[in-house]
């Protein structure tokens, strides 16, 4: 029985693109915990680490031990989006990297449930680049993880998420309506029922032509080459936003 939940991992784990009217955000994470706290009879506690923009490697080094000390019943890990997105990225080294996080969760009281991200690359410039790596690294994931029992939910290949109206508008990150799914796909693999109401309303689906328009590049694209030529990260100076295992409501607040 899974009583407590810490999540670890960037923008995707965080939650970010599904906003809310205070500035901070909810996301795919804290859905899952208001799943398993609607599905139990007692308390779950939850925490989340994940902080937006973070590289796979300092997610692991940063991350990772402060969450096992947590000592939660479960911990969700993804990692890795952030590298593909790079000019270089070698896949054989975020999927050690994962590993080491299986192996390091393994040796603790905690589960490790391994989760891949869901798929932009259809509304992305260099999609097919983005398409390409992304299926190298689930598919290595999955044959790494293959006999070790270790859950893994591959929301990567899971095409209804592909759709534009599970998107944000920075066509990056999965709005309300994508985590929710995320969330449901973690719940149906853990085997526990996925509440039927979320507070989420349904998106409406972008049109193409609002795709590639010069504004969407502008106030996402050009400030994310940016940050990538200065080294910045859109992450910085933030802090995990719930750093302890408190209470869940089952509200979707």
């Amino acid at each position: 029985m899974i009583r407590s939940y810490v999540a670890v991992g960037d923008s995707f784990t965080e939650g970010v693109g599904d906003d809310r009217p205070d500035g901070s955000v909810r996301g795919w994470a804290d859905f899952v915990a208001i799943g398993l706290q609607a599905a139990s009879a007692d308390p779950i506690g939850y925490a989340n680490l994940a902080i937006r923009g973070r590289k796979l490697g300092p997610i692991v080094d940063e991350q990772l031990e402060p969450a096992l000390a947590l000592g939660a019943d479960m911990l969700t890990f993804n990692g890795g989006g952030n590298d593909i997105m790079r000019p270089r990225v070698k896949i054989d080294w975020v999927v050690e990297r994962t590993m080491d996080v299986v192996d390091r969760t393994l040796a603790t009281d905690t589960r490790p449930v391994i989760l891949a991200g869901a798929n932009p690359s259809r509304h992305l410039p260099l999609g097919r680049l983005i398409r390409s790596r992304g299926d190298e690294l689930a598919e290595a994931v999955a044959d790494a993880l293959g006999g070790t029992g270790v859950l893994f939910v591959d929301n990567w290949h899971d095409e209804q998420l592909e759709a534009a109206r599970y998107w944000s508008a920075d066509k990056l990150h999965l709005n309300a309506l994508g985590h929710a799914r995320v969330a449901a796909n973690v719940l149906e693999a853990l085997g526990i029922a996925v509440p039927h109401e979320w507070g989420v309303e349904t998106v409406a689906d972008a049109g193409e032509s609002e795709r590639r328009t010069f504004m969407y590049y502008r106030e996402y694209v050009l400030p994310w080459i940016g940050r990538r030529l200065t080294r910045r990260s859109s992450g910085d100076g933030r802090v995990a936003k719930r750093p302890t295992l408190l209470p869940v409501s089952t509200a979707s607040e």
